[in-house]
């Protein structure tokens, strides 16, 4: 009862955590959403052109009669051939995306449509789907961008098909929401190796509403998403091993995983890993890195993260005790919803300049919109050992 309790309570977690990244990651981002073409080739290389055969000696018309043959009459002039379109050959899908990564998204839908209708391409319709979807290059079509995820995903593009499923899921494209459409299509996509879909539906195994909850199916799917880099299977999975769900409990396998997704960039699993770094759980302790992890997390507007912070500048274990900067991050972190009464008690004792600047400190981030706090997996943070507990 505690693993499935404890599943349940991790799903909604990461459904919420991952609401506006892992399941909509096909969403661009304006104006450079893709560090480089998705499954792009590269435009096949033109065979070098042979030399031209040198051309026999002329002979005289005297000499053509004693050989007892007569001169061949000369041939026709061959049409010029007309050179290929470099939009349609069958494997340059690199023109499209390169007019994507640019924010050319007028040039990149024109072109997505010639390759998707006089091609074929399954990429141009993946293409096309997500400009629909986005209103980019076009208007807002949610009937069009699912006809062609459809289309692409017929054709066996695991990227449509994710994106379709995430359109069943939403249930846009017509129609209520439709799981068992999306979880088919989420089970085809990770099947072809999709890591986006193969995390999408661990989720379902782990939720237990469209499939009975198997945990142990759900710790699969994200070890293949994340063993294909995905920064939110990895967080998940790292949460898996430390509480020894699904999958034996293992804390340096866990502290791996958490490296990773930091690195990658997951701010609940910066704040996670700065944790176990600064206690010494699974992993050589090291304040002093451990320090650096929380204060990107705090300034990435992790209240956990500043929360610990405070913790950190209050007890000087780490860092160099600042009180006034910890009373900002406890006001900035209280601010977001994470209170905490035993700072409240240490910072009642600052003088009164003290606290006055701390105030206007937090004043000035929360102006600068530090106020929407990202909470996202931060309440799994835990350690043993003050101040990072």
């Amino acid at each position: 009862m505690k693993a499935v309790r404890f599943a349940v309570c991790l799903t909604s977690a990461l459904l919420l955590a991952t609401s506006a990244s892992a399941q909509m990651s096909l969403t661009p981002a304006p104006p450079n959403p893709f560090p480089k073409p998705i499954d792009s080739e590269k435009p096949k290389p033109r065979t070098p052109e042979k030399a031209a055969p040198k051309p026999a000696p002329k002979r005289s018309a005297s000499e053509e009669k004693k050989s007892g043959f007569e001169p061949a009459p000369p041939k026709p002039a061959a049409a010029a051939e007309q050179p290929d379109d470099p939009l349609t050959e069958p494997k340059n899908i690199d023109l499209v995306y390169g007019a994507y990564q640019r924010g050319f998204y007028k040039t990149a839908f024109d072109m997505a449509m010639k390759r998707a209708t006089e091609v074929g391409d399954p990429k141009a319709m993946t293409m096309l789907g997500e400009l629909y979807a986005n209103a980019l290059g076009t208007k807002r079509d949610y009937d069009k961008s699912v006809e062609w995820y459809k289309r692409a995903a017929d054709l066996g593009d695991s990227q449509a098909m994710f994106a379709l499923a995430m359109a069943r899921m939403a249930g846009r494209g017509g129609g209520p929401p439709n799981r068992e459409e999306a979880a088919k299509w989420l089970a085809a996509s990770a099947k072809l190796g999709e890591p986006k879909a193969a995390y999408n539906l661990a989720l379902l195994y782990l939720d237990g509403q469209t499939f009975p909850q198997d945990v142990h199916r759900a710790a699969e799917l994200l070890r293949i998403a994340a063993d294909a880099g995905n920064a939110e299977a990895q967080y998940a999975l790292a949460t898996f091993y430390k509480e020894g769900t699904g999958v034996p409990k293992d804390a340096v396998q866990s502290v791996r995983l958490l490296q990773a997704a930091a690195l990658a960039g997951n701010t609940a699993a910066q704040v996670e890993y700065a944790i176990a770094l600064y206690n010494g759980t699974g992993t050589p302790k090291n304040e002093v890195a451990a320090v650096a992890l929380l204060r990107k997390a705090a300034r990435a507007n992790n209240p956990i993260a500043q929360n610990r912070l405070a913790h950190v500048l209050v007890s000087g274990q780490g860092a160099p005790r600042d009180l006034v900067e910890a009373m900002k991050w406890h006001l900035i972190a209280r601010t977001a919803g994470k209170g905490d009464l035993q700072l409240d008690e240490v910072l009642a004792q600052l003088p009164q300049a003290d606290r006055t600047k701390a105030q206007d400190d937090a004043r000035k981030w929360l102006g600068g919109g530090g106020q929407t706090a990202n909470s996202s997996g931060g309440d799994n943070a835990n350690a043993n050992a003050a101040p990072c507990k």
